[in-house]
């Protein structure tokens, strides 16, 4: 039973790595379930079994990398936290480093703002990208107000839309790097790029935070 457990798991694996470099190598509109099914050496029907259609497939295939970095945002939930921007710096230098520096990251952020289309059999991936921007949205303004409590931020800036420019910031500079990945540097450009908009932010007089 355990040996066939970890057969269907290794199954699961193998078929999400097959689907991994056939988006990253022709698109995902042009690959097939029967094309994935041939690179992983099953059968389509294994596919079925794992993953309702190729929708299921590229959210699990995203999942398997991006969850840890959707789980370190939990961190930003921390009420006894003495600077809240500190943490929010942290968790997006997270990102930017591990998209930089990790293959399999940098491959499925390409995949996934480079080599998709959201038509309409791909609704459920659609759906997905709303829910993981709603659930980061939601620690990013829950931290960006308990900065504005301690005083860290200016009293008449509103946290839902630092939140939004704050997304936009950070998804902006990796989608221009991953243009050109030779450009700049990810997250030296990317620290500058954020403290500069979090220090905008401080009350008149107060001095600009120093970042690691």
């Amino acid at each position: 039973m355990r040996r066939t457990k970890e057969d269907a798991l290794q199954t699961r694996e193998t078929l999400l790595d097959a689907a991994e470099t056939l988006f990253a190598r022709q698109g995902v509109s042009r690959t097939s379930l029967q094309d994935i099914a041939r690179e992983a050496g099953v059968t389509r029907g294994a596919i079925y079994w794992h993953f309702e259609d190729k929708a299921d497939l590229f959210n699990a295939m995203m999942a398997r990398t991006t969850l840890p970095l959707e789980n370190g945002l939990n961190a930003l939930d921390a009420p006894d936290r003495p600077d809240p921007l500190d943490d929010l710096v942290h968790s997006a230098l997270n990102v930017l480093q591990q998209v930089e520096h990790d293959p399999r990251t940098r491959r499925v952020f390409d995949i996934a703002t480079m080599k998709v289309e959201l038509v309409p059999d791909m609704e459920g991936v659609r759906r997905r990208h709303i829910e993981v921007q709603d659930n980061c949205r939601c620690h990013i303004k829950g931290c960006l107000t308990r900065a504005r409590e301690l005083g860290h931020v200016r009293a008449e800036l509103d946290p839902e839309s630092l939140t939004i420019t704050w997304l936009a910031l950070v998804n902006g500079l990796i989608h221009n790097w991953m243009l050109d990945p030779g450009r700049f540097n990810l997250r030296e450009e990317g620290l500058r790029s954020l403290t500069l908009f979090l220090d905008g932010l401080r009350p008149t007089g107060t001095p600009p935070a120093r970042r690691p």
